[in-house]
This record gives C-alpha cells, sequence and structure tokens, in this order.
C-alpha cells in the first residue's frame, strides 16, 4: 500500500482463506470492489508451509457442531467438503494452473494392536456418520504394505478422497487468479485494529463496508483475539528426491497421503518433485502464542523427525534437504467456524486445525454469502456459529499444550510395549483435557 484504500470488501490474510474469500465474492458479485491486504507475501504464513494434503476428511469434532445444527447438516457438510476436492483442482486446471495434483487418496496407518483398534473405531465412526464403505475402508497388513512398505504397518484404513499438491504453488496460483478477476493484492501490508477506529495498514486508512478476518493460526495478533485460537506448531522436513530403486522400495505409487494413528501422530505425503515430506508436532506451542521466525526449526525437532523417518522407512537412507515449520489456527473446540461480528457484518473465519487447503476453501464460500447476505445453503451450514470459547490464559495454555503432548509421548510408549489393543487411560485422560471427543490424524 502507498496510500489510503476504499472497498466494498476488505480481506484480512492472503493465504487461502483470503484468496478463496476474494474469489467467490468477486465471481458471486463482479461488480463489488474487493481488495486483499496480506502483512508478508503470498504463501508465506501456514498455507505455503503445508505437506500438501487437499483432503475430504472430516473437519471438526463432529459431535460439537451437531450440537447447534443437527446430525444432517454435519453429514451434509462433510459431503460438500469432499466433493470440493474435484471443484478446486477444476478450478485450476481451468485457468491453466500446475499445482501438482494428483488424486491418491490417504492411508491411516497403525504399527500397534492400539493404533489398529482405534483405526477400526475410526472406520466405524466414519459409517456411523453415512460415509460409504468405499470412501473409507479398513485394511489388513499385507494390504497396507502394498500401497505403502511402512515398517511394522499392523493395518490401515484408506480413503480415495485426497489429492496431492503443492501448498505453495497452489496458493500462489489462487493469487493469481484472484488478481486476474480484478481484486487487488497487497502485500507487505500488515493491518492493525485499533479499537473505536477503522482498520490502518501502513499508516494509511483502509474503508470499506464490510471485512473479512482470515488470519487463522496469526488471529491471535489481533486485539481481543489473543485467546480465540491457539496457534499451533507443525513441522515437516522433505528429503532429496528419491530415486526410481528408492520409490521401488518405499512403494507409494498413488502419491497417497499417509499419517499415523499414534496420539504423536505423523503426517507425509510424496512431493510432486519426488521427495517424502513429513511432519509432526516438535515443539507444539511457544509460550504467550508465539510464532516461528521464518519457519525456521529447531535441531531437536529435526532430529526427532529424522528419526521418525528412518522408522517408517528403514529401506532407504535419503538424506534431509529441508525442514521448516509454522502455526496453524486451532479452536478450543477443535472446530472450525466462520462468524459474523459488528453492526457491519464483518466475518472472522478459522480453526481448522490442521485441514486448512481444503478447509479454506469452504469458509471462503461461506464468508462470501455471509458478507454480501446471500441466504444459501452454505449461510446455514454447521460452521457458521458464535465463537468458541476462549483457550485458557498463560501460564495455563504452555502448560497445557506442552504438557498434554508430552502425556501423549508417553502413551504410546506405553501402547507400543504392550499387546492388548486398549488406548491407554493416560491418554484417555488427555483427551478428555484437551475436548477432544474424537482424534482424527490432521495434516
Amino acid at each position: 500500500m502507498d496510500g489510503p484504500l476504499a472497498a466494498d470488501y476488505a480481506v484480512v490474510g492472503g493465504g487461502l482463506s483470503g484468496l478463496w474469500t476474494a474469489y467467490f465474492l468477486k465471481t458471486m458479485h463482479p461488480d463489488a470492489d474487493v481488495v486483499v491486504l496480506e502483512a508478508e507475501r503470498v504463501s508465506a504464513g501456514a498455507s505455503g508451509r503445508a505437506c500438501g494434503w487437499l483432503s475430504g476428511k472430516p473437519i471438526g469434532v463432529r459431535d460439537q457442531l451437531a450440537k447447534t445444527h443437527g446430525r444432517a447438516a454435519v453429514i451434509r457438510t462433510e459431503e460438500i467438503v469432499r466433493d470440493s476436492l474435484d471443484t478446486i483442482t477444476g478450478i485450476f486446471a481451468a485457468a491453466g494452473k500446475d499445482i501438482g495434483a494428483h488424486k491418491g487418496g490417504t492411508l491411516l496407518v497403525a504399527r500397534s494392536a492400539s493404533e489398529t483398534a482405534r483405526v477400526r473405531d475410526a472406520v466405524a465412526a466414519a459409517h456411523r456418520w453415512g460415509v460409504p464403505e468405499d470412501r473409507m475402508r479398513m485394511l489388513g497388513a499385507a494390504e497396507t504394505r502394498a500401497r505403502v512398505a511402512v515398517s511394522r504397518a499392523e493395518s490401515g484404513a484408506f480413503s480415495p478422497d485426497m489429492v496431492r499438491v503443492d501448498p505453495a504453488r497452489m496458493t500462489v496460483a489462487l493469487a493469481e487468479i484472484v488478481r486476474d478477476l480484478g481484486v487487488p493484492i497487497y502485500e507487505r501490508s500488515r493491518v492493525a485494529f485499533p479499537r473505536g477506529s477503522a482498520p490502518t495498514a501502513n499508516g494509511h486508512p483502509v474503508v470499506a463496508e464490510r471485512f473479512a478476518i482470515a488470519t487463522e493460526g496469526y488471529t491471535s495478533t489481533l486485539p481481543g483475539r489473543g485467546r480465540l485460537m491457539l496457534p499451533m506448531n507443525s513441522s515437516l522436513i522433505a528429503t532429496r528426491p528419491l530415486t526410481d530403486a528408492e520409490w521401488d522400495a518405499v512403494g507409494w505409487s498413488e502419491a497417497e497421503g499417509v499419517s499415523g494413528a499414534a496420539h504423536t501422530y505423523f503426517y507425509s505425503a510424496r512431493t510432486p518433485d519426488g521427495r517424502i515430506a513429513l511432519g509432526g508436532r516438535g515443539k507444539p506451542y511457544r509460550y504467550g502464542s508465539g510464532f516461528d521466525r521464518d519457519g525456521v526449526v529447531d535441531r531437536a525437532t529435526v532430529s526427532s523427525l529424522t528419526r521418525m523417518l528412518r522408522d517408517l522407512f528403514p529401506q532407504i537412507a535419503a538424506e534431509v534437504d529441508y525442514a521448516w515449520c509454522g502455526v496453524i489456527g486451532v479452536s478450543r473446540d477443535w472446530s472450525p467456524f466462520v462468524h459474523r461480528f459488528g453492526p457491519s457484518g464483518s466475518v472472522i473465519m478459522g480453526g481448522y486445525a490442521g485441514q486448512g487447503l481444503t478447509a479454506a476453501h469452504l469458509a471462503g464460500r461461506i464468508a462470501a454469502s455471509l458478507l454480501t447476505e446471500t441466504d444459501d445453503e452454505y449461510a446455514q451450514l454447521p460452521w457458521v456459529r458464535a465463537l468458541p470459547r476462549n483457550w485458557e490464559p498463560e501460564p495455563l495454555r504452555w502448560i497445557g499444550a506442552n504438557g498434554l503432548y508430552r502425556v501423549y509421548s508417553v502413551a504410546d510408549v506405553l501402547e507400543h510395549r504392550g499387546t492388548s489393543g486398549r488406548t491407554a487411560l493416560i491418554a484417555k485422560a488427555a483427551d478428555r483435557i484437551a475436548g477432544r471427543s474424537t482424534r482424527p490424524a490432521r495434516s
């Protein structure tokens, strides 16, 4: 920005949530004046640092969302999410944008008796919530390893509903599409929200009829919103490109999104340029809702993820070329929201808890309906709700987030030593404290 701005709609945040909101505002109302304001640059935040899962998995806690909107609405939302995979990739294909898309599905891997029990429970729960057998099914050890040769895999669950993408390329491509629709995107234009006055950026006033706040994991920087979402840290490593012989040893021919059923789960992808990307929590939370510094990962986390990589795939010796991290927004009830606020009807959205590559598309569509007062199906979905309650104040927030992660780590050790197939009691207690009645692996 180099001067004052005025628009019908101002979108704060140039990640996928903000860009999809701008996309839908402009495609639904071509004459609307829409601007996007980004504090750094497009793809600098969580959108560009993901593992690359454009996934049709459930987003949020089903029972939580059903409390206010009912079971049928939750099932319908999941249908929309699954259908959105083809819609999203179709938008980029029509625009001639290569985002490294490959629809290979997801593979949830169990490596112990207790993990197998949890995977079986997850599959049964999906069926109870209307997911058909061909969208989520249990696999035995042989079929799991035939897909991806994960060491000591005892069982798995497969869903076809996932498209592997290059997340940074996808975010930049969406920004180009939005720009071509006539929406200016102002980078290096951090927006402040002083109480009682209009938002400003770089000292210049921004005046709009309505605002869309799409800052997700960075929302804690906004006045009065410091405890709305926990900026949960997620760290990743990426190997050098594997040789053909190494890929033959690993399998993974369909580029499935692979995750683990342990409490301290991993998530991974075969990248478009032939690497293995693998992620986990590392240091899950920084005191005072702190952020990383340009994605730099501490050595201990890199070493931990590298050991996990070696344990999962001992048949290869692929060196790690890259490591990075970033924050994702987690609401206190682990479920997404799109909330209208203020007398003008502005919106704030977020809480995807790691499912943002897909969730951002639906949140943007919902936000566009709310901002334009379009009374359609999207404006009635369960994500349209009151703000979830705040996270606890410090130091309780830091103690809870990091302490529970340690508890889950101990639970994994205990479960791998035993053969009962039961989830450790300390893990169940941690779930209740965290407020997670169900714990699907997240990307």
